[in-house]
Order: structure tokens, then sequence, then C-alpha cells
């Protein structure tokens, strides 16, 4: 009797320890795992957020073309304005070679007209009136466009001090160009020769 509650305390201690030790194991398995996992989603996490992607740096070819399309690369066209604008009030202030053929045509016409007899106010008035209004309205219309483009070039936010104080000589210039012009053309400043009759 002895031995057979001996057997069964033997086998019930071993029973018992047999599960204590597969409880252990279970409490310390999921905990391995957790840990394991937490220790290793961090890294992951962290791994993901401090690499980066190569296509989302810019590339040479993205910063030249910020380069080109920024104001001072641009500005290359109102400084061109600007020089063009100079250009055209001095040329409207000095004349033009198409001013003098147009004078020339005027006073071949007027010479035309008057050969088959005219009075000399008449021959006044088609040879030489004629002449000196076609280019005062050529350089009139070189200096108006000189005006306009000025204006224009000014008008146009962040230039340089060059380019605008160019372009404001463009414009002053052109100004007076047409001034002139105007007065030319309307005989204000010099009125035409009279034959006293």
């Amino acid at each position: 009797m002895d031995t057979k509650t001996t057997e069964k305390t033997a086998t019930s201690k071993t029973d018992e320890v047999a599960a204590g030790t597969s409880a252990e194991t279970a409490e310390t398995t999921p905990d391995t795992e957790t840990a394991g996992t937490a220790e290793t989603t961090p890294d992951t996490e962290t791994a993901a957020d401090t690499a980066v992607d190569p296509l989302d740096e810019p590339g040479e070819d993205e910063l030249d073309g910020e380069e080109v399309s920024s104001p001072e690369a641009t500005g290359i066209g109102a400084a061109a304005a600007a020089v063009v604008s100079a250009a055209l009030s001095a040329v409207a202030l000095t004349g033009t070679w198409t001013g003098k053929v147009v004078a020339e045509r005027e006073t071949l016409i007027g010479q035309i007209k008057t050969s088959a007899g005219g009075t000399p106010a008449q021959q006044i008035n088609e040879i030489y009136g004629d002449a000196w209004h076609s280019t005062a309205l050529v350089n009139g219309v070189f200096a108006l466009l000189a005006l306009i483009v000025g204006v224009l070039v000014l008008t146009l936010p962040r230039r340089p001090v060059w380019v605008r104080a160019v372009a404001v000589a463009g414009a002053v210039l052109g100004g007076l160009g047409l001034l002139l012009s105007v007065g030319t053309y309307f005989d204000l400043f010099l009125s035409l020769p009279t034959t006293g009759s």
C-alpha cells in the first residue's frame, strides 16, 4: 500500500513539474516573442524613417531648370528690350535711312507734280514741305516705339538697376524724339519758307 501511494505521489509530482515547466515556457515564450517584435519593430520604423528615397532628392537637371527659370536668368529679355529702346530713341533723334528714302520719294513726287507748271508756293510745299513732313513722320514712329518699349521694361518687376536706367533713358529720349517729330510735322518749330508774293 505504501508502495502504491509512493508511486502515485511520485507520478503526481512529475506531472506537476512537467505542467510547471510547460507553464513557464508558455509564459516566457510570448514575452520573448513580444520583446523581439517590440525590439525589431521600432528599429525597422526608424530605418524606414531615416532612409532617403533617391527619387525624392532634386537632381542636377532639376536644379539647372530652377536656375534657368529664376528672375536673374529671365532678365536678359528685359535688358535687351531696354537697349533696344535706347537705340530706337537715338535713331529717332538722328534720323534713319528709311526716313531719308521716304523724303527723297516725296521730293520726286513733288517735282513730277509741279513740272507742268505751278506756283512757287506750290513747288515749295510739294517738293520740300512733304519731304520734311515724311521724315518727321518716320522719326516719330521710331520715337513712339522707343517710348513704348522703355515704359514696358519699367513696368516689369525685379529688374537690375542698370536695366531700369537704360529703359528710363530710352523712354525719355523717345519722348523727346516724339515731341520734336510732332513739332516738325505740324511746322511748330520751323515753318515752310514763303515766296513773299
